[in-house]
């Protein structure tokens, strides 16, 4: 219903999810990378583990998606094998120089070397992780 605030209860604890204002809302936690202190967080580390970072013994990490954009996991038919928390890309990329050698009589071009963006057209918005919520059933 438009207009009403969501209890605490309407999200899986670990879920991701996006919001469009410039704060995040409360039972939420921005997905920012940062560590947390297990023994106060003891259900949200049962299902994180240290995927995303800490120590195990007093500290996990929350998964951060700043400047990254989340994609499936698992493999598949002409897919790479992605696995819970793993890393790929960059948003710029430096190629190594190279000569290449032009028609008789020209010299031989230089490329590469310069930093060549990657990244597709993107929108920033807030990714939050849900701290108090349904604890998800794994049947």
């Amino acid at each position: 219903m438009a207009g009403t605030s969501a209890s605490a209860q309407e999200c899986y604890l670990g879920e991701i999810g996006m919001f469009a204002g410039n704060f995040t809302p409360r039972n939420w936690l921005p997905a920012d990378g940062r560590m947390m202190d297990i023994s106060q967080n003891t259900a949200l580390f049962s299902l994180l583990g240290t995927i995303y970072g800490g120590d195990g013994r007093t500290t996990f990490a929350l998964p951060d998606l700043r400047g990254r954009s989340p994609v499936g996991y698992g493999q598949g038919p002409g897919l790479s094998d992605r696995r819970v928390g793993s890393k790929a890309g960059a948003e710029v990329v430096t190629p190594p120089s190279a000569s290449i050698e032009t028609a008789p009589g020209n010299d031989p071009v230089v490329v590469g070397g310069a930093p060549i963006m990657t990244a597709p057209p993107t929108l920033a918005i807030g990714y939050q992780i849900c701290v108090a919520g349904y604890y998800p059933s794994r049947n």
